[in-house]
């Protein structure tokens, strides 16, 4: 292999060789030495420890900036989400991001509206009241977000006193939902509330009339129910959300 061909292989795995040409070696005696290298051999770099020197330079560290969300796995999708700052009041409001709960790939998969006080403190999606009373809807129809379940929002961070999500606010956080729905890839959707289920869906349609009907985002069929906060101060409506819940239990069954 003649010397030309030999330095562009080592430049290609990031091995650079440096010459040097010392009248003696740290190791030779006090006779003189050529300072003409053998045909084929190493050259004499520089190096304040030794004759031998070989440096590696490192390639760049990719990183997921500039990356869309869609092409992004679990750890730099969250990474992702926590160093958003796309909404400016949002980002000035909240604790932390609310990125999402539960088993990664399970086969339920809920999808809620925004964080609110309580989960802005503790950076879990549904705390609180509304969290317990949906932990047992769902262990009601053999659920659990530490067992079978993953929980994520459409939004990550939580609106200023609660207020409804606006649409610009939507489109910049909808990519991250979309694509934990990908990662997950659950066999179907459980959309609790008007505002989960009308930008899952895409659609402007009342809860009411969306409630009782199979739906289907991207293949993957969705039943819509009551959010939780809503059944604590309607209670009576816990029956409509039973039988979405039955629905839903068939889904996953089907």
């Amino acid at each position: 292999m003649d010397e030309r061909r030999r330095r562009e292989l080592l430049a290609a795995m990031g091995i650079r060789l440096w010459q040097r040409r010392p009248d003696r070696l740290p190791w030779s005696s006090d006779r003189d030495i050529s300072t003409e290298s053998p045909a084929g051999s190493v050259e004499f770099p520089s190096s304040p420890t030794g004759p031998w020197e070989f440096r590696l330079e490192e390639a760049p560290i990719p990183t997921s900036q500039g990356v869309p969300a869609s092409r992004l796995d679990w750890e730099a999708l969250q990474a992702r989400v926590a160093a958003c700052t796309a909404c400016a009041e949002l980002v000035a409001n909240r604790t932390q991001t609310v990125f999402g709960v539960g088993v990664r790939d399970a086969d339920a998969m809920v999808v809620g509206e925004a964080p609110g006080a309580d989960e802005d403190r503790i950076g879990e999606p549904f705390v609180g009241r509304a969290g317990k009373l949906l932990d047992a809807m769902l262990a009601a129809i053999g659920l659990s977000r530490r067992e079978n379940c993953y929980i994520a929002n459409i939004l990550k961070c939580r609106p200023p006193n609660n207020r409804d999500p606006r649409p610009e606010e939507v489109a910049n956080c909808l990519p991250y939902l979309e694509r934990q729905i990908e990662l997950v890839a659950p066999r179907a959707l459980l959309a609790v509330g008007r505002i989960a289920a009308q930008n899952l869906l895409g659609v402007t349609t009342p809860i009411g009339r969306l409630r009782g009907k199979i739906h289907h985002y991207r293949g993957i069929p969705v039943v819509v129910t009551y959010h939780p906060a809503y059944l604590l101060r309607s209670p009576l409506e816990k029956r409509k959300a039973w039988e979405d819940l039955k629905r839903y239990r068939r889904l996953l069954q089907s």
